[in-house]
């Protein structure tokens, strides 16, 4: 099993949610609690709509479920 990065700017990650699997992201900034993302790709792929913001809590980044998996990418620290 692979270790799950924290998160940080510039990394992809996918939904595992089944009602948006397949939507990946892109952090743009983190903060104490929450991750300012960027969406990347769509649930559908068709219906995309990259550029859309939100906010995402850093403790759903990880492999469960209703959580995040962590794709690619990353600033080096």
């Amino acid at each position: 099993m692979t270790d799950t990065p924290t998160p940080a700017p510039g990394q992809i990650w996918q939904d595992n949610d089944p009602r948006g699997y397949g939507r990946r992201i892109r952090i743009i900034a983190t903060d104490a609690t929450h991750a300012h993302v960027e969406q990347v790709i769509g649930r559908d792929h068709a219906s995309a709509s990259p550029g859309r913001r939100t906010r995402i809590r850093l403790d759903r980044f990880r492999p469960t479920s209703t959580g995040y998996r962590y794709i690619s990418g990353g600033e080096t620290r």
